[in-house]
């Protein structure tokens, strides 16, 4: 099985966690071993599920060399947790898989995680305004009207209306929007962005659009400092002055301007370890449980680069606006980390920017469901953040400009010609009206006939095709739309009508057989006891 790229969509981490189930499964070598004066069959010891795992993750298109060896025993934990692989004695439910010499197996039949069945969510409709209807006590007759003085130019406009030369128009007046009516349109024209980035026909599938508030839209978008850092309304949700401190502390380090320089060793893990323990200690990560889809989806896109941006832009604008926050403080200073040179290392076994991703990706990003390839994914999604931080969690210019534009649009004071129902610049929005069952497969079942009647008339007709070929596709036809051939070929004349029958001429009768007259076969011995 060649492990392929598992695009955006939903259940995204459902189908990378059966793809490595099977990818592990038939890529495992398994061997005979002993154990205690003790022979097994078709067993591997669990540092030999390491090696191959790890590989297999390294090399797959969805994860990547960045994986662990770490990460790679905590999913064979999870593995064996799940009863994907057992002991040798057939126990399992338990993560104590340790990297060492221990004999492992499968089980007949390794547990695929089933999709999940979500309740279809009510799409909401937007109501807008009325925007044909003129403010209340604001009426045509009413409108202050300015003298001005008449020349020729001005005298042959109005002339030639009367002439019928230009159309008779009137003003429009729309009424004022409400905030709650801008918001709507924020969350409305966000999401389907989001929809059309990603590629699916819904979000529905990754998210429930209901659950998503209007007014975090609007104010991750506009409640923004000079930085473009979100600026809290509510500040009993800011974070520690203390937890700041130490964050600005290694984040500029070694220019600390909220502390005096350490005068001891060490210092600055103390300080690390201060701050991930803070973050760790949260009830919920930065990106939400309610988004873990959502975010899980745009991972398809890594490959195309843009695209993932622009999906990750729009993803953290759907957050809560403190968590939006935190997360632009904290992966910034994840970033800074990284990269400063000057920073006495924090570990002495591990790399500072993968230590940074193993520190804080459960904390952005992972999901209630155990089962979830939650760690690596969080990690790969951290990794991108870090690197492309500056860009992903500012405001995407481009949908807010197309927002503000729309929103202009609808508070203008149109021009009307008579005879004109809309606007001939820009479309009314229109929406779907919900229908019963009944009234879908009615309008399924009449909407397909016309076609489906020509493509029948069409291989009636064709003369290019044998007979044998016509009779086929014509079967063909009859059993998959016996509706329509039944419409058309009511009986089997007006069928045979299409193939008329040719004179068959008889075979000569053969000169030899003439000659040799069949002979009854004649009992020249008795068999009676």
């Amino acid at each position: 099985m060649e492990p392929g790229l598992v695009g955006p969509g939903p259940y995204r981490a459902t189908r990378l966690w059966n793809e490595i189930i099977e990818l592990f499964r038939a890529g495992m070598p398994l061997r005979k071993h002993r154990c205690r004066f003790k022979s097994y069959e078709r067993c591997f010891k669990a540092s030999e599920a390491v090696d191959c795992l790890h590989e297999l993750l390294g090399s797959n298109q969805n994860f990547g060399p960045e994986v662990t060896r770490n990460q790679t025993v905590k999913l064979l934990k999870k593995f064996l947790k799940n009863h994907v692989i057992e002991d040798i004695k057939g126990r399992w439910g338990k993560e104590d898989f340790q990297d060492d010499g221990h004999l492992y197996r499968f089980p007949p039949s390794s547990p695929l995680k089933p999709y999940p069945k979500k309740t279809s969510c009510g799409k909401e409709v937007i109501k807008f305004p009325d925007w044909n209807e003129p403010k209340a006590g604001t009426s045509q007759e009413h409108i202050p009207v300015k003298s001005v003085a008449m020349n020729s130019e001005m005298w042959y406009k109005r002339h030639s209306i009367a002439i019928g030369e230009v159309p008779a128009c009137k003003l429009v007046f729309r009424r004022e929007l409400t905030q709650t009516n801008i918001e709507e349109i924020w969350k409305s024209m966000t999401l389907s962005r989001l929809q059309k980035v990603l590629g699916l026909d819904s979000l529905d599938e990754v998210l429930d659009t209901k659950l998503v508030n209007s007014k975090h839209i609007v104010q991750n978008a506009y409640n923004v400092n000079k930085q473009g850092i979100v600026t809290l309304e509510d500040k009993s949700k800011e974070l520690p002055h203390w937890i700041l401190s130490a964050m600005k502390c290694l984040a500029n380090w070694p220019s600390c301007s909220d502390l005096k320089q350490p005068t001891y060793s060490g210092f600055e893990r103390d300080v690390f370890k201060t701050i991930v323990d803070y973050f760790g200690q949260m009830k919920e990560p930065l990106l939400t449980f309610h988004f873990f889809d959502v975010f899980v989806s745009v991972l398809g896109l890594l490959q195309k680069h843009s695209k993932a941006v622009e999906a990750l832009q729009i993803s953290c604008l759907l957050l809560p606006p403190e968590n939006r926050k935190r997360l632009q403080l904290l992966v910034r200073m994840m970033a800074r980390i990284s990269f400063n040179k000057d920073l006495p290392p924090l570990s002495e076994s591990v790399r500072t920017r993968t230590l940074m991703v193993q520190a804080f990706s459960r904390c952005i990003l992972c999901s209630k469901d155990e089962m979830d390839l939650d760690e690596l994914l969080a990690a790969k999604l951290v990794s991108f953040l870090m690197d492309n931080y500056q860009e992903i969690l500012s405001v995407p210019s481009a949908l807010k400009s197309s927002i503000e534009e729309h929103v202009v649009h609808l508070q203008r004071v149109q021009i009307k010609y008579a005879g004109a129902d809309t606007d001939a610049t820009f479309p009314p929005p229109s929406f779907c009206h919900q229908i019963s069952t009944d009234e879908f497969e009615y309008q399924r079942a009449t909407g397909s006939q016309e076609p489906l009647a020509a493509l029948l008339e069409e291989i009636a007709t064709n003369k290019e095709i044998s007979v044998k070929d016509k009779k086929k596709k014509l079967k063909q036809f009859q059993k998959s739309y016996p509706e329509v051939y039944r419409v058309r070929f009511p009986t089997p004349e007006s069928e045979a009508v299409l193939f008329p029958e040719k004179n068959k001429q008889k075979p000569p009768v053969l000169i030899w057989a003439l000659k040799k007259p069949f002979q009854p076969f004649h009992r020249t011995r008795s068999f009676r006891m």
